[in-house]
């Protein structure tokens, strides 16, 4: 495996895990991971790369290293600590940037409000959701009020390998060897003893906003970078967005506001593929990126 090391950065009031990987005069590429992930998680992903970057991916605030924020997470949070955090690598060069499932929701936005500030972007997985109906709003604030209300925690796990077998058992194509590399990131024991996933418990309480797929689209009209889209075929979040031809022409209805975007299709691999088929997926990442 590459070597990582670690950094921690002030963001807004919050302290942030940064990790590194590969040599820091080598063009950066910055990753992104998603909800309930942590930055390890590409660490297969980037021993796949066999071009020389030097990967820049934090622990998304109240994920792994990085602090927990202390109240309510709001998806506008990820926007403005991306910006810091490009702001502080890379302030003046737009950048490399990928992400994958939340990230790449994020680095969407992103891409499309601060067009100047991406230079080329991979989306790993960023489908979005479900698309919402205004009725649906006063039982989603009502759920949120109610939610708020109750103590949140984190599942514990009386050793590692118990962290590993639950990966694996949400992913069954994880080997032993990756599912314990990424039980050691993704949990650490706590007071107790038990292992915790290293997540912040009020992740888990629901958005009382909701998600409004016209303004995401909106933002990715106005991304001017081009834009490599990979999906994974077996992908657990495309049922969610209803029976197989529906959900195809919802995605693509999405996909057909970006004006310039290569996508790429990868077999064998669930919404994890960075975890599934990391040497395909690095290899169209380093084919992609000039």
């Amino acid at each position: 495996m590459k070597p990582a090391r670690s950094e921690f950065i002030p963001v807004r009031g919050l302290q942030y895990h940064i990790r590194h990987w590969g040599d820091q005069d080598a063009p950066v590429l910055f990753m992104l991971h998603g909800w309930m992930d942590v930055s390890a998680s590409f660490q297969f992903l980037v021993d796949g790369l066999q071009r020389d970057w030097h990967v820049i991916a934090p622990d998304w605030r109240g994920f792994g290293g990085s602090d927990r924020a202390g109240s309510s997470y709001w998806f506008p949070d990820y926007l403005a600590d991306l910006d810091a955090i490009l702001m502080h690598y890379s302030p003046a060069a737009a950048v490399h940037l990928l992400g994958h499932s939340l990230g790449a929701n994020v680095a969407g936005i992103y891409a499309g409000v601060r067009a100047h500030r991406v230079r080329q972007l991979v989306m790993l997985e960023g489908l979005g959701m479900p698309a919402t109906q205004p009725d649906a709003a006063p039982a989603r604030y009502a759920q949120w009020l109610d939610d708020i209300q109750k103590p949140q925690g984190m599942h514990g796990y009386v050793t590692q390998a118990g962290v590993a077998a639950r990966l694996k058992k949400n992913n069954p194509r994880l080997s032993d060897e990756r599912a314990a590399f990424l039980a050691a990131h993704w949990a650490a024991p706590n007071a107790s003893g038990a292992w915790e996933i290293l997540a912040d418990p009020l992740h888990k309480l629901p958005n009382p906003n909701l998600y409004r797929v016209e303004e995401v689209m909106a933002c990715w009209q106005q991304i001017t970078a081009p834009v490599l889209w990979v999906e994974a075929r077996e992908s657990e979040l495309l049922p969610r967005m209803g029976p197989p031809e529906v959900a195809r022409a919802e995605i693509d209805r999405r996909i057909a506001n970006i004006r310039d975007v290569t996508i790429l299709m990868v077999e064998n691999a669930g919404h994890m593929l960075q975890h599934d088929q990391p040497e395909i997926v690095a290899h169209a990442i380093d084919s992609f990126l000039d």
